[in-house]
């Protein structure tokens, strides 16, 4: 049975190469997906045609009737796979978002099996010239036929181009065509029918009213005690503008539980009017709050992120701290469901750019279950093993690539934390490890021109000089910890011949892309390689390689340089990695790495863009048959859950 399952899984994750170029990159479902996906469409095929002959002109009206009848069947899958409280999704376990794609397949099939209902009469009629006749005289041809031209509207406007153009109007234009769909079907089917009408409306009503109620009962201060406003409604957010046109927003002690890697959908009257949109929440319930990293892109995030920068400019008044002018929202949710991963002997967490609001939360998810045992177990040695949090997992990989060094500040105190809270169990005799690694590829140059209310300036501009110290620390894991020297750099000015692309490779108003690859990162550590950057030549005076592509971030690294050696030299030894690396993580080789360590089964987990899930993907398909884990050989399954930007 393992054998079987571990087969299963690794042949529904196998998918085709995606197709990048400069205006398209299509990333092919997975076998498992397509697998369905054929079901369906033989499953409605074989409705339509069973013991029906396509080629005898006498049961073309025969087939029309059944092919209608079948149609008329699909539409409460249909409603069942597109509420974001649907009995599909309870009893699979799998949340909504996991289950869009299926229901847009099944409406392509349901589109194909109209086409082919609608196809077969017309052929009938056309053999006595008696389709015009029909569509302007017949009122049930009539309904029938609008009712198609609606469905191919849907199922074109639902194509990705349209979703990204602007999805707030894709969604409003959605639920009013699919209405009128509806409407156009019950007056086109008989009597005897309409029941196929009746409960998908029947589906849809009772996912708002759910999804209506436990709304109310979050943010309504009459339902539930407000605990971070006050007025009409309970929840009050505050909005920070952040590095990389991002908006951290926060709302202080919500009246909701969720689980790390959740999501909510967030609704601000006051800057985006009726649009909710889902947002991944970038805190765990131990913090007391929630949490999102919102990237300022179009529409209601360019808003927040616009508001963010104001509020932050405006002077400080009477009762309201500098920057913080919060607003009400409404928060509905949480949605999302991953399989626990404290289950696990080892995990790879990879996640690129905003990506980290999933992952960083699973990683703190687990080290607090890892505390909340030690606790458990200082307390008291006699509690039965329920007692205990049950987290197995004894290895952490966590990998995040990000264009900016700015973008580590988003999560620097919750990373450090969690190596804090590692170094506190280490020392009390626990067996666990987490390595951290942060992948640079595009560094902008700091200038004047970049500088926003609320970011420090740059240095050459405050000072005139550039005051930069590196660290390049290795931890092995066997709990010994080795150290180079530190390398700093003290007081270069900023037109230094010698230093020029020292920090990012490109001077004055340039960007620093790194276009290497890192196969192996320990090497790469050291022998301090060098990158190549691929600069604007039009932004930039000289483009050399970079001088330094490693660096290990320190609590408080401005002060490094001013230390003297000794002071130092402690200072490293209480420290553990988090390396910074210029370039491209290879996920293949950071996967192979874990699972030649792992005592058990392992999980990858990976949030990002469509190429980085892509590749992560065929790493975990091309390493499960490498290790020959469906093959009974007793390697150690590998777990994959995957979350893609995207509509």
């Amino acid at each position: 049975m393992a054998t079987l399952y571990a087969t299963a899984r690794e042949l529904s994750n196998i998918s085709c190469p995606s197709i990048v170029s400069k205006n398209l990159h299509w990333t092919s479902p997975t076998l498992g997906q397509m697998s369905m996906i054929a079901a369906e469409f033989a499953l409605v095929i074989v409705l339509c045609f069973y013991k029906l002959n396509p080629g005898d002109q006498w049961q073309w009206e025969d087939i029309g009737y059944r092919t209608g009848f079948v149609a008329s069947a699909q539409m409460p899958l249909i409603f069942l796979l597109s509420g974001k409280r649907n009995i599909i999704g309870w009893l699979t376990g799998t949340s909504y978002e996991r289950l869009n794609w299926l229901h847009r397949w099944v409406s392509r099939i349901l589109f194909l099996s109209v086409t082919i209902h609608m196809g077969f009469w017309f052929v009938n009629w056309a053999r006595y010239d008696y389709i015009k006749v029909k569509l302007t005289t017949d009122p049930i041809t009539q309904r029938g036929f609008a009712a198609w031209c609606i469905l191919l509207w849907i199922v074109l406007s639902s194509l990705l181009p349209f979703r990204r153009w602007n999805y707030e109007f894709f969604v409003v234009q959605h639920i009013v065509t699919f209405a009128g769909f509806l409407a156009a079907v019950y007056l086109h089917l008989p009597e005897e029918v309409k029941v196929w009408i009746w409960l998908p409306i029947g589906f849809y009503a009772f996912d708002r009213m759910f999804r209506a109620l436990a709304t109310l009962l979050i943010n309504v201060p009459l339902l539930n005690r407000p605990k971070s406003g006050s007025g009409i409604m309970c929840l009050r957010a505050t909005f920070q503008p952040l590095s990389q046109s991002t908006t951290r927003i926060i709302v202080e002690n919500p009246p909701m539980h969720w689980r790390a890697g959740q999501h909510v959908f967030l609704t601000c009257h006051a800057l985006a009017p009726l649009q909710a949109h889902p947002f991944t929440i970038a805190s765990i319930p131990e913090d007391g709050k929630l949490e999102f990293l919102v990237k300022s892109k179009s529409g209601a995030t360019k808003r927040f992120f616009q508001h963010a920068v104001k509020a932050q400019s405006l002077p400080v008044t009477a009762g309201v701290s500098h920057g913080v002018h919060s607003r009400g929202v409404i928060l509905e949710g949480p949605y999302g469901r991953i399989r626990p991963l404290r289950q696990f002997d080892s995990v790879v967490l990879i996640a690129g750019s905003s990506g980290a609001t999933f992952t960083v939360p699973l990683m703190r998810d687990i080290v607090s279950s890892w505390l909340k045992d030690a606790h458990v177990r200082i307390d008291s040695y006699n509690l039965p093993a329920f007692v205990f949090q049950g987290a197995i997992t004894r290895y952490i990989r966590f990998v995040w690539a990000i264009k900016s060094r700015e973008q580590y500040d988003w999560f620097k105190p919750q990373l450090i934390m969690v190596m804090d809270d590692v170094r506190q169990l280490r020392s009390e005799g626990w067996q666990i490890e987490v390595d951290m690694s942060i992948y640079v590829t595009c560094d902008e140059v700091s200038g004047a021109e970049n500088w926003r209310p609320g970011r420090q300036k740059p240095l050459e501009i405050l000072h005139g000089k550039r005051e930069e110290t590196t660290m390049v620390q290795k931890f092995e894991r066997n709990g010994k910890k080795e150290s180079d020297d530190v390398i700093s750099i003290d007081s270069v000015t900023s037109n230094s011949p010698s230093q020029t692309g020292a920090i990012t490779g490109c001077r004055v108003n340039g960007t620093c892309c790194c276009r290497r690859t890192i196969e192996n990162e320990g090497v790469a550590l050291r022998m301090d390689e060098k990158c190549c950057c691929k600069c604007d030549p039009d932004k930039i005076e000289t483009a050399k390689e970079t001088l330094l592509c490693t660096q290990t971030l320190d609590h408080n690294p401005r002060t490094s340089c001013q230390m003297s050696r000794d002071q130092q030299a402690v200072k490293r030894s209480s420290l553990y990695e988090i390396a910074i690396l210029s370039g491209r993580p290879r996920p293949h080789s950071l996967i192979r790495e874990m699972l030649e360590q792992a005592l058990g089964e392992s999980a990858v987990v990976v949030c990002g863009s469509q190429s980085l899930v892509s590749e992560v993907r065929q790493s975990v398909v091309a390493l499960s048959d490498e290790r020959a884990v469906h093959k009974g050989t007793g390697a150690q399954g590998i777990y994959f859950h995957a979350e893609s930007f995207g509509y």
